[in-house]
């Protein structure tokens, strides 16, 4: 099954952002565009405010006079749905609420041809449930774009549970002529990008409740250390409190209330609050005029140690072993069955973020992970009231001989990237075992969706077979509410034998 044809118009109903975003990239990939919308004269001023942005894209080369001009004469304005009877593909992107868009299909239904497709952008319900209104469920599709759909590539093609193999194929085929990148996904909460990104926020606004750290210090270190290029607080601002709060809280409903996927109270108060982010001049962050701006927690300057005994394997942050010498302090290497630290000079121990809380031991500090510990600027650090003061110094010096910037946060369990990409790397093990997408569409979906620096299988092959699963199990234990549970799926892949070593890693 191949892509539409060039010459096969496309109609997009609801001219909307969404909408007007999804007709100028079917209309600059070369089709004739019907846009059409309830409100009258409203699919006209959309129009309209396309062309304008076409004559953006010639001001900036990107488009040829000549193909504005094509393109403008392919965009239709309709006023009715009977002006889009020969469409071959009709994208509805009309109000989120199930019973708007089932009228609306089963009313498009009477007008199109038989081998009409017809699909929908919805990005909180069901693909399943939208069709199951349809006399012909099997060409109904999720197409869900991304915004702004003409600079996003990436395509959710979404099967619902009557969605024939023909009709999810045409709709992917025709989404990458378009230009774009699509994955393909099975009819589930959240679809891949909503379901797999939900621990990226949960996580950060977990730390903020426990009064592990401020919004402006969880941001940092997310960015600076675990390399996303926002932070939790400062994206869903961006995004919308509301937005994404509304989200989180459609994903969780339809998983059952899973406690995996509860939302944040805090985040709840922020939007009964009025304070939604960017929009409305206040969220986590004050974009107010004059505003004083939020900094994170930054270590004040301290002494590097003289030098530290590494014992055990360390693990994904191995790498630092290299940085430490390279910094001219002296590493003695212990071989260790029981641990994987470093032990400071004065007889404190500093370890990878392990699930584990700096009070369950004598003298330990924590320090968070990193996705590239040669180039991360800052680092995380954690302490309980039971660390010795010097064993902190002695950790903050290590880390700024080093180049880094040192945030100290509480004694949070996992701390804030290494608990969140464990998180990210579970549910995306779930996903595949449950035949939501496969892992190399997960990843591709996370990095083009979401723009994490990886994809969910590739960090957790960076980090190793064990770690994402021996991290959550460990949160698991101090709080067994469920929410760090690890999944059978991340279970087996972590105790699986790797068939290239001929022994479990």
């Amino acid at each position: 099954m191949t892509a539409l044809d060039l010459s096969s118009p496309v109609a997009v109903v609801g001219a909307g952002t969404m909408g007007q975003g999804i007709a100028q990239v079917a209309l600059v990939a070369g089709h004739s565009v019907r846009l059409y919308d309830a409100v009258p004269g409203r699919a006209r001023e959309a129009a309209d405010a396309i062309a304008a942005r076409l004559d953006r894209l010639v001001e900036k080369d990107r488009l040829t006079g000549a193909d504005r001009d094509a393109a403008r004469a392919r965009l239709l304005p309709a006023e009715s749905l009977a002006e889009l009877a020969d469409c071959a593909l009709v994208v509805e992107a009309v109000l989120e609420r199930l019973d708007v868009k089932q009228e609306l299909l089963r009313a498009l239904e009477d007008v199109v041809a038989e081998d009409c497709l017809l699909a929908t952008n919805t990005s909180s319900l069901s693909v399943t449930a939208i069709g199951g209104a349809l006399r012909s469920p099997g060409r109904f599709v999720g197409l869900h774009f991304f915004n702004p759909a003409p600079l996003l590539p990436l395509v959710e093609v979404v099967s619902g549970f009557a969605t024939d193999v023909t009709s999810a194929t045409r709709a992917y085929e025709t989404a990458r002529a378009w230009g774009k990148s699509p994955v393909a996904c099975a009819d589930t909460p959240g679809f891949i990008v909503n379901r797999i990104a939900r621990p990226f926020y949960a996580e950060a606004f977990a730390v903020y409740e426990a009064q592990g750290a401020d919004p402006a210090t969880i941001d940092a270190v997310l960015r600076e250390s675990g390399g996303f290029r926002m932070g939790a607080f400062e994206l869903t601002d961006l995004i919308g409190q509301d937005v994404n709060e509304s989200v989180t809280h459609s994903v969780w409903q339809s998983f059952f209330q899973d406690v995996r996927f509860t939302p944040s109270l805090a985040q709840r108060r922020l939007v009964e609050s009025g304070r939604l982010g960017r929009k409305s001049g206040q969220g986590w962050y004050d974009y107010r005029e004059g505003a004083e701006q939020s900094e994170p927690h930054t270590a004040e300057p301290a002494r590097p140690p003289a030098y530290v005994v590494a014992e055990g394997d360390l693990g994904p942050a191995s790498e630092l072993l290299a940085l430490i010498r390279e910094a001219g302090i002296p590493v003695r290497e212990e071989e260790e069955d029981h641990g994987t630290r470093l032990v400071l000079p004065g007889g404190g121990q500093l370890a990878l973020a392990d699930g584990q809380t700096s009070v369950e031991f004598r003298d330990v500090v924590y320090f968070d992970l990193a996705l590239d510990y040669r180039k991360a600027t800052r680092i995380a650090l954690s302490a309980s009231q039971d660390s010795a003061p010097q064993t902190l110094a002695e950790a903050t010096g290590l880390f700024q001989a080093l180049g880094k910037k040192v945030s100290v946060i509480g004694d949070v369990p996992g701390m804030i990237v290494a608990r969140t990409v464990a998180r990210i790397v579970d549910l995306a093990h779930d996903a595949v075992a449950k035949g939501v997408a496969t892992e190399e569409d997960i990843d591709t979906a996370m990095r083009l969706g979401v723009n994490y620096p990886l994809g969910p299988f590739e960090w957790s092959r960076r980090l190793g077979r064990n770690w994402a699963y021996a991290l959550l199990d460990d949160l698991h234990l101090r709080d067994p509410s469920g929410r760090y549970a690890p999944s059978l799926a991340l279970y087996r892949h972590a105790y699986a034998t790797d068939k290239r070593e001929g022994s479990t890693s």
